[in-house]
């Protein structure tokens, strides 16, 4: 693909390629739920699958690291930046692929709010992620990250993944089990991190479905005995959501995260009988709860509370959200740097007296 230079304005672009222009410098904290890091050396968004190959190529030849971005909301940059290409994935476009049945395939654009697509899906009345909703991001992050919460997760629906195959300088695609699923991890974020580009999430979902009210929050928000529907589950999670500072709400600070910075750990019973040997209670009262695996999945929140950390405990400029420990936030100004420093003072506190390291969730970059 010819690149051509264009005319210096200011320092903001640099080149064209193809239909895109290729910006320098462009400032990455205005593009993440986080709001902190500096800027990326260079920046392009790709609108169509060949914009995405163009990036690609052009990164290649010219040995610059590639990082792709889609909405920003599980992302960390590094307050210098980083000295690489940031592609950002803006594909758009929602089609039914099939309809057998009681069972619906849509294939969504990686470049898709994740949220809208979820209402549409419920207002459709088909059953499978309504318990996904409100959660920040694109469609492309979800089969990274195999985002999930409150009893579901997208790797129940995912059909096949449709993305650019960097190494190979191809489009792929690759059924559900191809993809690796497992918490939190999928290929995309493990062994072949850095290797995909997603363009394309094809879902299954249930038309006329029942929805899921596996947890209790989600039970408490119904009478006994009522049969909500799947707009009602959804707006149920959303409001959920906002009392623990996991809904995006214009001027909240307590938004001005990644979410949940911290995972729930898996362990074996004997490490979760240790913890609670080492705080003091019965095993069987632990909040812990069995994992796909069979293992136990314990409360990361529980965790660094026991370990003396509330919520609005702040460092600098870097807090733990008010509505929940999970979240760190950023007060206004804070850097990379002070979130960090933030969690890694948590992680060793949970470290020394539980013997459990708590790994990061959000995505880590210039680091």
């Amino acid at each position: 693909m010819p690149v051509s230079i264009l005319p210096e304005i200011g320092t903001q672009y640099c080149c064209r390629l193809g239909a895109v222009r290729i910006e320098e410098n462009r400032e990455l904290a205005p593009l993440t739920t986080f709001g902190a890091g500096g800027a990326a050396r260079w920046f392009v968004e790709a609108k169509t699958e060949a914009d995405v190959g163009d990036a690609v190529t052009w990164a290649r030849e010219r040995d610059a690291p590639l990082f792709v971005l889609g909405g920003g909301s599980n992302l960390l940059v590094a307050d210098t930046g980083f000295d690489g290409l940031v592609l950002r994935v803006a594909l758009s476009g929602i089609r039914i692929e099939e309809s057998a049945g009681p069972e619906r395939v849509y294939e969504v654009a990686a470049g898709e709010d994740w949220d809208r697509f979820v209402q549409r899906s419920v207002e459709e009345n088909c059953a499978g992620i309504e318990c996904l909703a409100g959660i920040p991001g694109t469609v492309g992050g979800t089969p990274v990250q195999n985002v999930g919460a409150y009893g579901q997760e997208v790797a129940s629906t995912i059909v096949r993944v449709k993305a650019f195959d960097v190494r190979a300088n191809s489009v792929v695609e690759m059924d559900g089990e191809e993809c690796g699923f497992a918490y939190r991890r999928s290929r995309f974020n493990s062994a072949d991190k850095g290797r995909y580009v997603i363009l394309s999430v094809r879902y299954r979902l249930v038309e006329g479905g029942a929805p899921s009210l596996k947890y209790a929050d989600l039970q408490r928000a119904f009478a006994v005995g009522a049969s909500p529907s799947l707009t009602q589950v959804a707006e149920a999670v959303r409001r959920i959501r906002g009392t623990k500072g996991m809904l995006l709400v214009e001027g909240d600070p307590d938004c001005r995260s990644a979410g949940s910075f911290f995972k729930n750990p898996i362990v074996s019973e004997a490490q979760a009988a240790a913890v609670a040997e080492v705080a003091g209670m019965e095993p069987s009262k632990y909040p812990a709860g069995p994992d796909d695996a069979g293992r136990l999945k314990l409360s990361a929140a529980w965790l660094i509370e026991s370990a003396g950390f509330s919520k609005g405990y702040a460092l600098g400029r870097a807090a733990i959200s008010s509505k929940h420990t999970l979240a760190l936030v950023n007060h206004g100004g804070a850097t990379a740097a002070e979130i960090v420093a933030l969690a890694e003072r948590i992680r060793s506190a949970v470290a020394a007296r539980f013997s459990i390291e708590l790994q990061m969730e959000p995505v880590m970059l210039g680091f």
